[in-house]
């Protein structure tokens, strides 16, 4: 195997790609349940997990993240599972990192990434709930430093204060620390401070990589991107979700049905079980890479919503040739859309009225 690089040597040279997204993937495969979003996959069928894992790496992830998002003590309470805490964290972490050396001959080992992310219990005007969001994040935390991963990502933010105190536990470890903020659909983290700010103190804190993740698809994150991208030095981080959000429905909570037709979920909307028609294809979330990477991100992935097709068209827009390019799209020889002289005439000129 090829020496492996850190985190910093890779965003300074070519830039790092970082699936995200695995509950909901994991969700649409049938290992996960939706609502709870608890990521018992781990234990319970941990070769579907080491699948996945494999096909981001085959598209182009540089990054294995351990899928411990929602695997933090509260959430194993509310389903009444609190006993798995601790292996269903080490499991996921263990399986990240058992993916992330198995690579072929001469090939680079991808990084581990250790995961912490909202609590959604952080309130701002109790300081008994933040404790119990800092313990969360410091056995989490633990966890993955004794099992070795690169570095750390703290996810999905929603309150400045939460994703400082992220920052600050993960510090402690010595290790890297990548953390990205979800604005709601006020376009303010819940304490008020905007997005930009927040990138601004977590740089002056010491990440070394800040941006944004999750909630907003390419339209209503990129102005963000590029306004963080203007205000900080260090790297900048850019996951969107693979949904098409929309100025008037910025982030993918409120999303209506583009077809115009009342959303037939139980729940009485989209989300999260019935976005399908909204997602992005493969073309807009490339065309969002592009114009991130020209602006000089070079922390990309998606979240939510995202295939491996995704990942390998995100890699593809920071030149990278992951495996999986081998099999890129190539019309020429499509029996409607190709070239090829050998392909019959009468039924291509069929399909162009077809």
């Amino acid at each position: 195997m090829k020496p492996k690089r850190t985190l910093q040597e890779r965003l300074d040279q070519e830039g790092v790609v970082c699936a995200e997204g695995y509950l909901f993937e994991m969700e649409r495969r049938g290992y996960l349940t939706a609502g709870e979003f608890v990521p018992e996959v781990a234990l319970d069928h941990p070769d579907s997990l080491i699948r996945l894992h494999r096909d981001y790496q085959h598209a182009g992830s540089d990054v294995m993240q351990a899928f411990t998002y929602n695997a933090h003590r509260e959430k194993l309470k509310i389903i009444e599972k609190e006993e798995l805490l601790e292996p269903l964290n080490r499991a996921a972490l263990r399986i990240a990192k058992q993916v992330a050396e198995d690579v072929g001959e001469g090939e680079e080992p991808s990084l581990v990434a250790g995961n912490i992310s909202n609590s959604n219990i952080w309130n701002p005007g109790d300081l008994a709930s933040q404790e119990i969001v800092r313990t969360m994040f410091e056995e989490m935390v633990g966890w993955g430093q004794e099992e070795g991963v690169d570095f750390f990502v703290g996810e999905t933010f929603y309150f400045a204060a939460e994703a400082f105190c992220a920052l600050e536990v993960i510090q402690k470890t010595g290790l890297p620390a990548v953390i990205t903020l979800a604005p709601m659909a006020e376009n303010l983290l819940r304490d008020d401070w905007t997005v930009v700010d927040t990138c601004k103190e977590l740089e002056q804190r010491g990440a070394l990589v800040v941006g944004m993740n999750c909630f907003r698809g390419p339209a209503t994150m990129m102005p963000y991107i590029q306004e963080i991208r203007n205000s900080v030095a260090c790297h900048v981080a850019a996951l969107p979700v693979a949904y098409r959000t929309t100025e008037e429905c910025p982030t993918f909570f409120n999303l209506n049905d583009s077809r115009g037709c009342t959303c037939p979920s139980p729940h009485g909307r989209t989300f999260p079980t019935a976005l399908d028609p909204l997602m992005c294809n493969r073309y807009e979330i490339r065309a969002f890479a592009e114009e991130a990477y020209q602006h000089g991100v070079k922390y990309q992935g998606v979240c939510c919503g995202s295939a491996p097709m995704h990942i390998r068209e995100v890699a593809e827009a920071m030149g990278k040739k992951p495996p999986a390019s081998r099999y890129s799209e190539n019309m020429e020889k499509h029996f409607m859309y190709g070239s090829d002289e050998r392909l019959p005439r009468h039924i291509s000129e069929y399909g162009d009225k077809a």
